[in-house]
């Protein structure tokens, strides 16, 4: 069974910037794709960010494009998500999620294993 622990969420003002950290329990962790998605209160869970096993490959929402950057580090088994130009619709609860698969989805069903949540706030 796979742990996937989230830290880095906060209270920012908009502009500001917040980095995001997902760190899992298994070396297995390094075999497949990661992703991030968010849910804001009383909307359905979005797709953000994806990476693949290696690294080489991402994809972001249209709406984070250019602001927020995703990145896996295989040896420390963590994922992390570079948030910058934050702005208040940003927030929400952010989950990191892990795939069986090597390459990336955005399709939450893609997702096995998910982490508790954190939350991101930003202030206008």
């Amino acid at each position: 069974q796979v742990q996937l622990v989230e830290s880095g969420g906060g209270l920012v003002q908009a502009g500001g910037s917040l980095r995001l950290s997902c760190a899992a329990s298994t070396r297995t962790f390094s075999n497949y794709a990661k992703a991030w998605f968010r849910q804001a209160p009383g909307k359905d869970r979005e797709f953000v960010a994806a990476i693949s096993w290696s690294g080489d490959t991402t994809s972001y929402a249209d709406s984070v494009k250019g602001r927020f950057t995703i990145a896996r580090d295989n040896a420390k088994n963590t994922v992390s998500l570079q948030m910058n130009s934050l702005k208040p619709e940003d927030t929400a609860v952010y989950y990191c999620a892990s795939s069986i698969y090597r390459e990336v989805y955005t399709a939450s069903a893609m997702y096995v294993y998910w982490g508790q949540g954190t939350q991101v706030t930003v202030s206008a």
